[in-house]
């Protein structure tokens, strides 16, 4: 019996002192950063789209212009008031389309931002794709966050497989030393930035250029939506009667541009011409069941709007923990 009650009594301080490190070990928890992978699929029709998360970042409220210097006031005011409000994030798209395996649009790369962004092609490795798999790149357009994760630093090609398509217009436009440098000197990076990224794919005559609406493969066409820049791009995806429609630099700011569609960004070259296409085309968009993916939504970045009085809501897709029908 002594023997036994010795054992008790061990096992009852053992359990009590592996509880008491326990608690220790939960009270002085480090904090951690880091999420779980970036990328969320979803199913439409025979295709797979899966958004792709390279960076987040607050929104300067400063950026917002036109509108009513009223109505801008306001909305920085707001901003102050509630954190948040203008947080953004940067985001590709990879459709598979069963016969073809297509990035829209490839992330900063590291080329703009900071370490806030640049994880484009790690998630894409977690989704289970690698780069070389790719062989169609669309753009929206050349700006650095859209185009920096197609080169590396070094000037190394990343998808070495792939054809990249890009509107003739942008590719004039961003692409000349001419313009460049007559270009105000904070735009300048933009300028350097895409002569870089581009140089290696136009070397390998992988740059194809095109204009207007066409076809690049059976059920994606593109679709000119003028203003942000002078080829501003989106992608339209089509299977099964289902609709997929990858928007671009359409929008910068949900919080604000969906209540307010007038305001434009100084990012925008063509104000007028970037207002007049967000309006068009979130009233055109409201009256059909059609899946919208812009790259700067909030993550996972695929919704659909919904017209309430004069102003629209964004209704995200639903986390689901499996790959569903959309």
């Amino acid at each position: 019996m002594p023997r036994l009650l010795n054992r008790v009594f061990f096992v009852t301080v053992s359990v009590a002192a592996m509880m008491s490190m326990e608690g220790n070990s939960l009270g002085q928890a480090s904090y951690r950063r880091d999420q779980a992978p970036g990328f969320y699929r979803v199913r439409m029709g025979d295709f797979e789209i899966t958004a792709l998360y390279d960076g987040a970042a607050v929104f300067d409220p400063h950026w917002l212009q036109d509108g009513g210097q009223a109505t801008v006031q306001s909305i920085m005011e707001e901003s102050q008031r509630i954190p948040h409000f203008l947080d953004a994030t940067v985001s590709g798209f990879l459709v598979n389309t069963g016969k073809h395996l297509i990035l829209v649009d490839a992330g900063t790369g590291g080329w703009y931002g900071g370490p806030s962004f640049g994880k484009l092609v790690t998630n894409l490795r977690r989704a289970g794709y690698t780069t070389g798999q790719i062989d169609l790149v669309l753009l929206t357009h050349l700006h650095a966050d859209h185009v920096g994760g197609l080169t590396t630093a070094s000037g190394n090609r990343v998808f070495q497989n792939a054809k990249l398509y890009v509107a003739k217009t942008d590719s004039d436009f961003w692409l000349s030393p001419e313009v460049a440098e007559k270009a105000p000197k904070e735009a300048q990076e933009f300028f350097h930035t895409a002569q870089a990224v581009a140089a290696p794919y136009l070397k390998t005559g992988q740059w194809h250029p095109f204009e207007g609406s066409i076809e690049i493969a059976e059920g994606v066409t593109s679709r000119p939506l003028p203003g942000h820049t002078p080829g501003h791009m989106g992608y339209q995806f089509t299977s099964q009667g289902r609709e997929l429609l990858i928007w671009g630099d359409v929008m910068h700011a949900q919080g604000v541009q969906l209540p307010h569609p007038e305001i434009t960004v100084v990012f925008d070259l063509d104000g007028q011409a970037a207002s007049t296409t967000r309006r068009q085309l979130m009233l055109s968009l409201n009256a059909r069941d059609i899946l919208i993916a812009g790259p700067h939504m909030a993550f996972p970045a695929i919704g659909r709007l919904r017209q309430v009085g004069e102003s629209y809501v964004w209704q995200p897709v639903v986390y689901a923990d499996e790959w569903i029908s959309r």
